[in-house]
């Protein structure tokens, strides 16, 4: 009997070190896609930054002008006049949706049914 639980206990215990060795592995996998990831999200941020400052670069006002006075004939782009803005006061809002009100609702004997 005494050699049954050696041998079960010798076992048991084989398998859980081919488990902890087993998880070892999966995690040193998971953390090397971790920082495989890390490292593609940084690299995106990067590229981002660098498109956000071309962006900026394309679009400052003295390019544009030059180009819209260059273009001229084909685009007929003309710049902003004072007259051409408004007043937030002038800006036609919807009106709200009206309230059918034709059915009116009780409300103090619903109140006084639900009372014991």
């Amino acid at each position: 009997m005494r050699t049954l639980i050696y041998v079960m206990t010798f076992l048991s215990v084989i398998g859980l070190a081919f488990w902890a060795y087993h998880e070892n592995y999966k995690t040193q996998a998971a953390i090397s896609e971790v920082e495989r990831l890390q490292r593609d999200i940084g690299l995106a941020r990067e590229r981002l930054a660098v498109l956000r400052a071309e962006w900026a670069y394309l679009n400052r006002p003295d390019r544009l002008r030059d180009l819209a006075e260059l273009n001229f004939d084909r685009l007929g782009l003309l710049p902003f006049r004072p007259d051409q803005f408004g007043r937030a006061d002038q800006v036609a809002y919807p009106a709200p949706p009206s309230l059918d009100l034709s059915q009116p609702v009780d409300v103090t004997s619903a109140g006084a049914e639900q009372q014991p």
